[in-house]
């Protein structure tokens, strides 16, 4: 039996005629999270949905995800002309008593639509993973967040409260990719929680030395949530870590070619500045990352900042900024 109601980001429920306002980017994925009127089990300190956040209940990061009744909503998708189509659906699955339920309710509702669907979700066991392979989910996403364990007990395990295991997330994935297939399997890390820039980029060689696709989330510190006073990333910092990203995933260069300080800094990305600076160039690096004909648009800033990642091809000025900032500070 599926929910009555299910959220929607507010882009997608724009795209979708169920919203008006007006949009900078079109997101090119839907993104969809599952309803409870109670907050999540776990208690993650960035998360607005954390069991003692005190934020607003339809926020997660920094944007407003409205309830509607999911046959509404799967009657937009169907109204959509092939020229606003969504490359993808993905839907974020809160951790409440019954979410399991009412996930395979939504995957069944929104699978005559036929969009890939993604999931983002914490660890399940073997039989769930094998349930949403058979309903058709093309590829599972389990967000780390956190690059370190220590750092993962500190923002979304033991020291915070929340249920959640290091080892867990890491047996999960493994357990995902033998029921998905290696490349259909996805995590997340969110820069600026305290890890160092080799702690991140260890990280996201390890994830990709498994096939692993990591997504990159700069920290946004939400009112109301536990970390609503923890300072954002510099850009700089951001910049170096997708930057690496873009490196690794594309095998131009490994962590072992890359030098760091004292204090884990990255000061030399083991090639030369003008392979660096051609690359730099392109942009390509410095878009959101994540699974396929995914954008996400305005998640980590609001229009008129200068973007963490870019829903679109950058402009010349953009470009420009990327090259100012890695020009004044790269050794």
């Amino acid at each position: 039996m599926p929910p009555e109601y299910i959220r929607v980001s507010i882009g997608t429920a724009v795209v979708l005629g169920l919203e008006r306002m007006q949009l900078d980017a079109i997101p090119t994925t839907a993104y969809l999270m599952l309803y409870t009127e109670s907050r999540c089990l776990a208690n993650c300190g960035f998360c607005p949905q954390a069991r003692e956040s005190k934020a607003r209940i339809d926020f997660l990061s920094r944007i407003v995800w409205p309830k509607f009744r999911l046959l509404e909503v799967k009657n937009a998708f169907e109204s959509l002309s092939n020229a606003n189509r969504f490359e993808r659906i993905c839907i974020q699955a809160i951790n409440y008593v019954g979410f399991f339920n009412d996930l395979v309710g939504v995957i069944k509702t929104l699978n005559e639509l036929d969009i890939p669907i993604s999931v983002s979700v914490h660890p399940l066991k073997e039989m769930q993973l094998m349930e949403l392979y058979e309903l058709g989910v093309s590829r599972i996403g389990i967000p780390f967040d956190a690059a370190t364990e220590s750092l993962f007990n500190i923002v979304k395990g033991k020291e915070i409260k929340s249920p959640y295991k290091w080892e867990k997330y890491l047996e999960t994935l493994k357990l995902a990719q033998s029921i998905f297939g290696k490349s259909n399997i996805s995590t997340h890390l969110i820069i600026g929680l305290g890890e160092t820039e080799f702690e991140a980029i260890k990280f996201l060689q390890e994830m990709i030395d498994l096939n692993i696709l990591p997504a990159l989330f700069a920290f946004t510190p939400i009112k109301g949530s536990h970390f609503e006073k923890k300072p954002r990333p510099t850009l700089f910092h951001y910049r170096k870590i997708q930057l690496a990203r873009y490196l690794l995933l594309h095998k131009i260069c490994r962590i072992e070619n890359f030098s760091f300080n004292e204090r884990g800094e990255l000061v030399n990305f083991g090639i030369s500045k003008d392979q660096l600076f051609e690359i730099i160039k392109a942009g390509t690096p410095f878009l959101t990352s994540g699974c396929p004909g995914c954008n996400r648009p305005y998640y980590n800033e609001r229009p008129g900042e200068i973007l963490y990642n870019y829903p679109k091809s950058l402009t010349n000025e953009e470009i420009t900024g990327i090259i100012k900032l890695f020009e004044e500070r790269l050794q």
